[in-house]
């Protein structure tokens, strides 16, 4: 059995996937910068043109550049749709996928919002005030810290101002019911919960129907948790219903062979 083969799927950037050093010691891994962003082209130049499907297509170009026939994707927030995206395109190659953050939505009203509506406005009025602070120190404060000085740098170092403001509205925009494709995928996943992040704030305890539309608060399972990737809360879902762990690993396990 050779390396297993991750694709991080990028929210913002590549860079953000500060995890990646870790996953290459045992896995063969693949990233890559939305169009627009860092050295990626952009159709026409035009920032307009940023969408979630040409992420997807540049995730898709990847793949098909390394000739991978059998892989994992991983993605995390607001890049999930785009996860999807690609896994129904190459669903016969997909292996299984981790999602941070998980949910079936970007919702934000109602009882019980996927997205915080108060942290959710108040980044979005940053960044159209002042694009870097909102790097700086919006994204930091709203996801516990993990984005720290150096990182926030190298993200300003590959972001136009106008592709920031245009990307924040495309890429969180609750508009996509991206929740019953994913649960249509029929694949082993791994959902994952990262304590502290104040977007996605609160779990859901208990429930029993699937994937939850809030984050979920749950113990990691299976061999991607063990490895690391997944340090905070996971299970694994396969046909939208949980498994045992000892399940979960099986299942993980058989799917990378």
């Amino acid at each position: 059995m050779g390396r297993p083969r991750l694709l991080l799927i990028p929210e913002f950037t590549e860079v953000t996937w500060t995890i990646k050093p870790r996953l290459e010691e045992w896995a063969e891994v693949a990233s890559y910068d939305p169009p627009g962003v860092g050295a990626e082209p952009l159709p026409h130049g035009d920032p307009r043109s940023l969408t979630r499907q040409i992420v997807a297509d540049r995730g898709l170009q990847e793949i098909d550049e390394r000739g991978w026939e059998r892989f994992f994707i991983l993605s995390d927030g607001w890049a999930i749709p785009v996860a999807v995206r690609i896994a129904q395109a190459r669903h016969g190659s997909i292996l299984g996928m981790a999602l941070g953050h998980a949910s079936l939505s970007f919702r934000r009203d109602g009882e019980r919002p996927a997205t915080s509506p108060a942290v959710y406005d108040a980044m979005t009025q940053l960044v159209h005030q002042d694009h870097e602070a909102f790097i700086r120190y919006g994204i930091a404060q709203s996801t516990g810290g993990s984005v720290g000085e150096e990182l926030a740098q190298r993200m300003l170092d590959r972001f136009p101002k106008e592709l920031m403001l245009i990307g924040w509205e495309r890429v969180t925009a609750d508009d996509e019911p991206f929740g019953d494709a994913l649960r249509e995928l029929d694949l082993p996943m791994l959902l994952a919960k990262h304590d502290g992040c104040l977007m996605h704030a609160g779990g859901v305890r208990g429930r029993r129907q699937g994937v939850a539309e809030r984050p979920l608060h749950l113990r990691a399972e299976g061999p991607l948790a063990e490895r690391g990737l997944c340090r905070r809360s996971a299970r694994v879902l396969r046909r939208g219903q949980p498994e045992t762990g000892a399940g979960a690993r099986r299942a993980l396990t058989a799917a990378g062979r």
